[in-house]
């Protein structure tokens, strides 16, 4: 039954409802490169007793941003601006390859990188030129009381090691994350303890003249490093390779490098993007999916039948 040349697409709305409708680019680009090559494609709700059938159905089977659920199934995800995307076997990014690859720079042309780095820049984070301001951001995602299993200290945590720098510190919340009553107070009971600390802003406008980013490994933080930003991470990243670790250094000793950090960003961004993610504007881009695609074990032929 695994045999079978069927793959199953398993999606929540809206990201759902735009492959139904023919406009995920990276949908539509499997299924040109499969269904020349016998394969059939079925867009299917995601969810609990979805996921829980997926083994048992024929083929194969693709998920977004979850957990694949048996040894045929592969995940994707946008490898944090379009067009670049990552085909993975784990769902989560600090176990996926490009996490423990070693980064060269040395490896990296100096004028291809800057010149990609200034058009990513350009691109994504369009407006005036980032400046080096005084203060900390701290780009806060879910579950701030709780340190989990990839993270060197509570969210909570995190903001208390920042705030006893001095410097002035803004913790901001994400919005497509909820945050309960304890959440709120416990927010406010550092505020309170920090007179340094403001909670709550626009994250995007501060991130453009902070003087250093603070995360667990937010896209905030990768956002960062397209801005120039030193970043200093208190959870397992696959973007960690020019960033301060928290685990590594001790938290304080990585905050207080933050302001004099100047890893080779431009490069980094050049080799992480370009160079080792899904490009799907490449020329080699179907080149690029179907060796992703017989890396995670789907019996995928280098070249459709003539």
């Amino acid at each position: 039954m695994s045999s079978d040349l069927v793959l199953n697409v398993y999606l929540h709305p809206p990201i759902l409802h735009t492959a139904r409708a023919g406009k995920l680019g990276f949908l539509n680009r499997i299924r040109a490169v499969l269904e020349p090559r016998g394969w059939q494609i079925n867009i299917r709700p995601s969810g609990m007793d979805a996921r829980a059938e997926a083994p048992h159905q024929p083929g194969y089977a693709l998920f977004n941003m979850e957990r694949p659920t048996h040894d045929r199934a592969l995940t994707f995800r946008l490898a944090y601006h379009y067009p670049y995307w990552r085909l993975e076997r784990l769902a989560e990014r600090w176990r996926w390859p490009i996490a423990r690859a070693r980064f060269d720079p040395s490896r990296i042309e100096d004028d291809a990188a800057a010149n990609f780095a200034r058009r990513l820049r350009n691109r994504v984070l369009p407006g005036p030129d980032p400046v080096r301001g005084d203060h900390i951001l701290i780009p806060l995602q879910g579950h701030i009381r709780r340190q989990r299993s990839f993270q060197s200290a509570s969210p909570v945590q995190m903001i208390r090691a920042a705030a006893r720098s001095g410097r002035p510190c803004i913790a901001t919340l994400h919005p497509k994350e909820t945050y309960d009553q304890a959440d709120h107070e416990a927010l406010h009971a550092l505020a309170r303890e920090f007179p340094n600390l403001t909670i709550g802003g626009d994250t995007q406008a501060l991130l453009r003249d902070c003087a250093f980013v603070v995360t667990q490994n937010s896209s905030v933080g990768f956002d960062g490093l397209i801005l120039d930003k030193p970043v200093v991470l208190f959870g397992q990243s696959d973007y960690h390779h020019v960033c301060l670790n928290a685990a590594r250094l001790g938290a304080d000793e990585a905050i207080a490098r933050a302001p004099d950090h100047a890893p080779p960003t431009g490069k980094f961004l050049d080799w992480f993007l370009r160079r080792t993610a899904l490009d799907m504007m490449a020329p080699d881009a179907d080149q690029r999916l179907l060796a992703a695609m017989r890396k995670g074990g789907w019996p995928v032929q280098a070249a459709a039948p003539g």
